[in-house]
This record gives structure tokens, sequence and C-alpha cells, in this order.
């Protein structure tokens, strides 16, 4: 999922709490993503920062071939494991986003899920991605959503940051879409405010997927507590018999890369 060795490190020790996250399985934004490529061709795809390969893996049975790519080789590991349990045949490649050693113009979808905040050049990270996509194919990508409200914003990051000292910042809605178009592409789709578990996931279990240890756990808690409840309102945060749980919330973009021989209408 992250790009940088201490991330690479992190995720390789915790490789399957991912692989059993009940966050990281399955989610309302695959979903919604594979409804907005009804009709689309998707016979090759390739899931940058895979994990544990869950995103990729959802493309079984549509997809002809499927390429992970993540740079922590317990992941790798973890999504093979997953997709023999599955029968899915799975190519996997060890690699950062900024630099993937993939030959240009393969893919009709290049796609990311909740990976990109680790991302150590975005910028570099999404312009890879559309690089390896076919012309006229799409890049999409579903990742942590950075809140408009700058309060709001920084204490996220505060947040962010003790559960996961590799996460580099959850972007807004106005740098993803610069983002996408930086890279040559238009943008299709953006919808922001989405959640990965609308029914909540605990401090508990947010710091047990991480490792994120008793401290860090004990702080979030505590930074919640002293929060505002508008502030943990305007985060989508609520307690329930003295836990608070997050909805874990996303944005979800998709970019069409430029088909110069496609006809024009």
């Amino acid at each position: 999922m992250p790009t940088t060795s201490s991330a690479s490190d992190r995720f390789n020790s915790n490789s399957q709490n991912y692989a059993t996250s009940a966050v990281h399985q399955r989610s309302p934004t695959i979903d919604r993503l594979h409804a907005l490529l009804v009709g689309e061709p998707v016979d090759a795809v390739c899931d940058v920062g895979c994990g544990a390969g869950h995103l990729g893996l959802s493309f079984a049975g549509r997809a002809r071939r499927i390429v992970l790519v993540d740079p922590a080789p317990n992941m790798l590991a973890a999504a093979r494991q997953l997709a023999a349990e599955r029968d899915v045949q799975i190519e996997t490649c060890q690699s950062r986003a900024e630099d993937i050693p993939l030959s240009a113009g393969q893919f009709d979808i290049v796609c990311s899920r909740l990976a990109a905040h680790h991302f150590s050049d975005i910028g570099a990270s999404v312009a890879q991605m559309a690089r390896i996509a076919r012309p006229g194919g799409s890049v999409a990508i579903i990742d942590h959503h950075g809140d408009d409200d700058p309060e709001a914003d920084e204490f996220n990051h505060r947040l962010e940051l003790l559960h996961d000292p590799t996460h580099v910042r959850s972007y807004k809605r106005d740098r993803w879409l610069e983002l996408i178009r930086d890279a040559g592409m238009t943008v299709e789709c953006c919808e922001d405010k989405l959640s990965e578990l609308p029914s909540g996931l605990s401090i508990k279990q947010w710091c047990g997927i991480a490792s994120s240890g008793a401290a860090a756990e004990r702080q979030i808690r505590q930074a919640l507590h002293d929060a505002s409840a508008s502030l943990r309102s305007r985060l989508g945060v609520w307690s329930e018999d003295g836990e608070f749980y997050i909805p874990v919330r996303t944005l979800l973009i998709l970019g069409r890369k430029p088909n110069p021989s496609a006809p024009q209408r």
C-alpha cells in the first residue's frame, strides 16, 4: 500500500491484518466503482498499492488479466494467498507507486484504494498510473478524503498520524482534481464524503488493523474526547457505550486518459 521503505516495513509486518480487515475486504466504494465501469472494457486491470489485493481481486470474473503492485512483499504474498483461495490467476509486482516498472499503455483500468495517502510523491504516483493505462483507459482512486474545513482537516491529520505515522496526507477534492488533470487526464467522476464502513469502525478496531499500539490508541481517544461535538460531527465521528466510531470517509475519483486515435464526434 505505501511507498516509503519505513511504510513498506510497517505494512510488511501487518499484512494479515489487512487481508482480513472488514474495511479493506469490501465496501460501498468498491461497488460504486464497478457501477461506474458498467459497459467499459475491463480486460486488463492493475491495482497499485494493492495491499492484500482486495480491489484488484474484485475484478475476478470480469478481467482476463489482474496485476497487483505493492512495495511490501508480505502484502503481495497475502494477495497471492487470497487469489489462490478464490482460484483467481494474478500477477504481482513489487514496486513503489512512484516508479512502476511496467510498460506504458497496458491496462484498461489502473486503480488504487486506501493507499494514496501513503505515497511519498502523489503527483509522480498518479502520473505513473496514467502512463500504464491504455489510451482511452481509466484511472480510479479511492482514498481518505481531506476535509475542506481547515480545523477539521488538521485535526483529522493529527489522528491519522497517531493511527499510522507513515501517513502522508489525506487530499482534498480540489487537489485530486488537479492531480488527475496534471497527469493529462479528464475527470469523469469525483464523489466525496463517501464511507468505507457506514456502520462505523471502532477506534479499537481501527488501531488494531494498523497495529497503532496502546499509547497511540489512548491519545486518539483522548483527542476525540477533548474535541468539540461540532468538530467530531464534521468528521462523522460518533460515540456509543464509551467508544468512538469512525465511518472511514473517502473520495472516489475516476480519470480518463485521452485516446488520440478515437473517432471524433
